[in-house]
């Protein structure tokens, strides 16, 4: 490969994905009415504030088709919490009219205007990021940090590198997600000094990997990537970005660099399945799936899915304890929780009904006290065989509790496992239901897309 060959590649992608002129100068002229009219309203408030345009679009580092505007209104950092929101608010309905009310620390107007996504957001106008009131107020700093530093070279080489994230499935810092936002893809351009050189980085990285662009960084992490904020010496950008994303990353840079192409940027997804397809893919690999369905928790996806997870690993423990093997898991979840759409926890078992009798060892004869315990314990009943000596230990052969992996997810011993707080109120109140083998083909109506990525797995 030479250097030529993914700079041919790059120019072909930059050409899918650079705003036009015409797409430039509708955003620019959309958010410059939108800041007029926010100081329309600022004028009617007993306070100073001001507006300032942030993110991708304010730095040039969107990609063509993207139609996200953020504004945040800046407010006196003396300003009590509730005239904030009171006041963020009253701007932000003035600005938006048919806008709506969505919460993240603090409320925020969400709406359209001229066919963008506008979100107007409050803030406090503190002098530094490590002065934060609320986590909001350090994207203005985030903002000022970058705009010193991208020339018109680094904001085409972060586009890029956007687009390669999203066509590795690693863009989003979402907890659904777990992968690079935006702000981090551009410290790490930024950093590197390019897209090439940050996938040359990225090939030998060898977690734990660190950054600290100021070299400023008060605190240590555990994460596998660490990149120091560069206006907050106590925070990692990179926090929620899993081991997976950050290896997932390290094996497409390699990729790239070793067969430079287009496709890498634009990876369709596998094909849906549908219910046939669940069953032959089944039969061809020779295991049980099972499933707990039950209706989706009404939470955002990032307080969902680390439930979803967490419910997920204790179910597979639970079978893995009791002997059933749990071969792959995974969870799945409705897009759209609010139109009362259905959760899953799906494992694939390599075992899926085990003997009436379970091997259960003892200490060895030696360690007399808990020897002598053991058999005690054992010694009188006909419910077990033995104890008996196999080799220098005592051994029972007894009742195993479950004999069947349905039988332990239809019992009330699956709430013994950990479980994420909201999934196990809805599985206690609400119920649920427990498919198995051929059973699971039925979710392919509503998860054949999901089942598809899971049949088809790939880095």
């Amino acid at each position: 490969m030479t250097n030529s060959d993914l700079a041919a590649v790059v120019a072909a992608v930059r050409e899918r994905i650079d705003p036009d002129e015409a797409e430039r100068r509708a955003l620019a002229d959309a958010a410059a009415a939108l800041e007029s009219r926010v100081h329309d309203a600022l004028a009617d408030l007993p306070v100073d504030a001001d507006a300032l345009q942030v993110g991708s679009t304010a730095r040039g580092t969107w990609l063509s088709g993207d139609r996200d505007i953020d504004l945040f209104v800046r407010f006196p950092a003396d300003l009590d919490r509730e005239e904030l929101e009171r006041y963020g608010l009253e701007v932000g309905h003035a600005v938006l009219p048919d806008g709506h009310e969505e919460y993240a620390e603090h409320p925020y107007v969400k709406g359209d205007y001229d066919g963008f996504d506008v979100d107007l957001v409050p803030c406090y106008d503190v002098p530094s990021a490590s002065d934060i009131r609320s986590a909001v107020d350090r994207t203005p700093f985030h903002n000022a940090y970058l705009t010193e530093r991208l020339d018109d070279d680094l904001a085409a080489d972060v586009r890029v590198f956007k687009r390669f994230l999203k066509g590795i499935g690693a863009y989003g810092s979402d907890l659904r997600t777990e992968g690079f936002s935006g702000y981090l893809a551009e410290l790490l351009v930024v950093g590197h000094g390019g897209f090439e050189p940050l996938l040359r980085a990225a090939a030998d990285w060898s977690p734990q990997v660190e950054f600290d662009p100021e070299d400023h960084g008060m605190r240590r992490f555990s994460d596998p990537l660490v990149v120091i904020d560069p206006t907050d010496p106590e925070r990692n950008v990179a926090a929620v970005c899993s081991a997976e994303n950050v290896a997932r990353l390290q094996h497409y840079a390699r990729d790239l660099l070793s067969d430079p192409r287009e496709s890498l940027f634009f990876r369709p997804d596998p094909p849906a399945l549908d219910a046939d397809d669940v069953r032959d893919h089944l039969d061809r690999r020779g295991t049980t799936a099972v499933a707990v369905v039950f209706d989706c928790p009404d939470l955002v996806d990032d307080q969902l899915y680390p439930q979803l997870r967490k419910s997920l690993t204790g179910v597979a423990d639970g079978l893995d304890r009791r002997g059933f093997d749990v071969f792959r898991r995974a969870t799945f979840a409705a897009d759209d929780v609010a139109a009362e759409g259905e959760a899953v926890l799906f494992a694939e078992l390599s075992v899926a009904e085990r003997p009436a009798v379970e091997r259960h060892e003892g200490p060895p004869v030696h360690v007399r006290r808990h020897a002598e315990g053991f058999y005690g314990a054992y010694e009188d009943g006909d419910d077990h065989y033995g104890p008996f000596l196999d080799g220098d230990r005592y051994v029972v052969e007894r009742a195993r509790e479950f004999t069947s992996a349905t039988d332990f997810l239809e019992s009330d011993a699956l709430f013994d496992v950990a479980l994420g707080k909201h999934v196990e109120s809805t599985l206690r109140e609400d119920g649920y239901d427990v498919l198995v083998g051929d059973d699971v083909a039925a979710l392919a109506e509503s998860f054949g897309a999901e089942l598809g990525r899971y049949f088809a797995p790939r880095p």
